[in-house]
């Protein structure tokens, strides 16, 4: 871990760009972290100087475990460490209940049940994130999240990030056949001979897990769900996070020796334990990796089955579980993170298409010349950052870089739930206010720094896109988020 800082100080000061003359603070110190709290754990200021400490330098990397559940709001900055301490323990048993929901689905996968209803499955019950929850009052439309399904047999050759209709269409009448089925699930013994008593404890279990009740009960528009989930869907789930968890990325790996040093013998068990196969190409430490993928990314789909799971969520999972060492942390740290990103994932896009139309009016209003120039080329829809915005840079970005994108992002949405952005007082010493839509403005700023490129030597929106998905390594995070932060200062009250 030291080693991996020493390289993150040295990138962070060697900038060679017009902000460099800008006086780069540092991250957020463990000696700085310890001193924030009284003597009951609790923020002395309410979470304040710590958002501020986040916004302008991120968190040195030796204490993210630490910070990450308060920027995702898994702890609330006003509770004290005897609160946070409960607080995790329920969270922890509501993990493992959703682990043990997820092996209930798999034995009705294995009984062949698989258009059997989900609800019928929870006993009719209904998840509700309740305050950490992301519900349709805060949606761009409050209309339902409709189903995402895809055609299991084809799973690998689909185009990770291919959000077409067409390619996310299923036939109602198709069917797992026998063979894919024994694949996608093996569960304990126990499970397949579970007899009538066994069902009703396995149903007190399922009426502990929070529900999810995806329309504002305050709304006007409120109306019953019209979305519906069955076994197989959970089942095509199944599929498709398994062929993600062994294509996962290691690019982690030199950031976090200590999940790095796993033994074989441990990473078999945990592959094991998901029913993980095909993995005998990785190292132990992606296999665990990816068996840990498994484990949340089951647990989620189950969590939030509006959503499930798409192709990409595992993107966003990955630097998480790498950072946090218990799954069940990792866990309710993603559903944070997934408060604002769940609706990238959502079949109809009016989630990515209301925030390409944002990074298409920033662009508009800063820059009009290069604007008219977009629309020339029939590309002011600026669907060229399209994967930009749906996996939120991890894809043009390296690790550290994207986590730490990740965390000024963060900071700026907890001061904003906190209402620590309402403060006159905290406006006055803030650069930029925060804003929930960061991630965009950063997109905007990646566009605008390659002005001169797109006005002078592309002539199809085609070629804008290969410019936006093959600058992997050459970004500046720190100028990109000084850019992003001064176009939130002129353009955020337009915008």
């Amino acid at each position: 871990m030291v080693t991996c800082w020493n390289s993150y100080t040295t990138e962070r000061h060697s900038l060679k760009s017009p902000w460099s003359r800008k006086k780069r603070r540092q991250p957020l110190s463990r000696q700085s972290w310890n001193g924030l709290f009284t003597i009951e754990g609790r923020f002395r200021d309410g979470g304040i100087k710590f958002l501020k400490k986040a916004r302008s330098g991120g968190i040195e990397p030796s204490i993210r475990a630490d910070v990450w559940p308060f920027l995702l709001g898994v702890y609330d900055l006003n509770s004290s460490e005897e609160e946070r301490n409960a607080v995790q323990l329920q969270k922890r048993n509501i993990y493992e209940d959703l682990r043990r929901q997820c092996q209930l689905l798999s034995s009705h996968c294995y009984q062949g049940n698989m258009l059997m209803n989900i609800d019928k499955i929870n006993g009719e019950a209904r998840y509700d994130f309740n305050e950490d929850a992301y519900s349709a009052a805060n949606s761009e439309d409050g209309s339902p999240r409709l189903s995402l399904s895809m055609e299991g047999s084809d799973v690998e050759d689909q185009p990770v990030y291919d959000r077409t209709p067409d390619s996310a269409s299923r036939n109602s009448d198709d069917e797992v056949d026998d063979e894919e089925e024994c694949e996608i699930t093996h569960f304990d013994a126990f499970l397949a001979e579970t007899d009538s008593s066994d069902s009703e404890s396995s149903y007190e279990v399922l009426k502990r897990i929070p529900k999810l009740n995806p329309w504002p009960t305050n709304s006007p528009s409120s109306k019953p769900e019209t979305f519906s989930r069955t076994v197989e869907d959970y089942a095509t789930w199944q599929r498709i996070i398994r062929v993600d968890a062994i294509r996962a990325d290691p690019e982690w790996v030199a950031c976090s020796p200590a999940q790095a040093s796993v033994s074989l013998e441990l990473s078999k068990q945990a592959a094991e334990a998901v029913d993980l196969k095909n993995y005998d190409h990785l190292e132990p430490c992606m296999i665990r990796h990816a068996s840990r993928l498994v484990s949340v990314l089951e647990a989620y789909a189950a969590y939030d089955p509006e959503i499930g799971y798409c192709q990409g969520m595992s993107d966003l999972l990955s630097p998480i579980l790498t950072v946090m060492e218990d799954d069940h942390d990792a866990f309710w740290c993603f559903v944070g993170f997934m408060r604002k990103a769940r609706h990238n994932f959502r079949l109809d896009e009016i989630g990515i298409r209301r925030q390409l139309a944002i990074v298409s009016r920033i662009i508009r209003s800063k820059d009009a010349h290069l604007y008219r120039h977009l629309e020339k080329l029939q590309a002011e829809d600026c669907f060229f950052v399209y994967r930009m915005v749906l996996v939120l840079f991890r894809r043009e970005l390296t690790f550290q870089q994207t986590v730490c994108l990740w965390e000024v992002m963060w900071a700026d949405q907890a001061a904003i739930r906190a209402g620590i952005e309402n403060s006159a007082s905290c406006r006055m010493r803030l650069r930029a206010p925060p804003t929930n839509d960061l991630l965009l403005y950063a997109i905007a700023a990646c566009v605008l720094q390659r002005r001169k490129l797109i006005l002078e030597k592309y002539s199809t929106m085609d070629e804008i896109m290969r410019e936006c998905n093959s600058m992997s390594g050459q970004l500046d995070v720190w100028r990109l988020l000084d850019d992003a932060h001064d176009l939130v200062v002129t353009l955020h009250d337009k915008v």
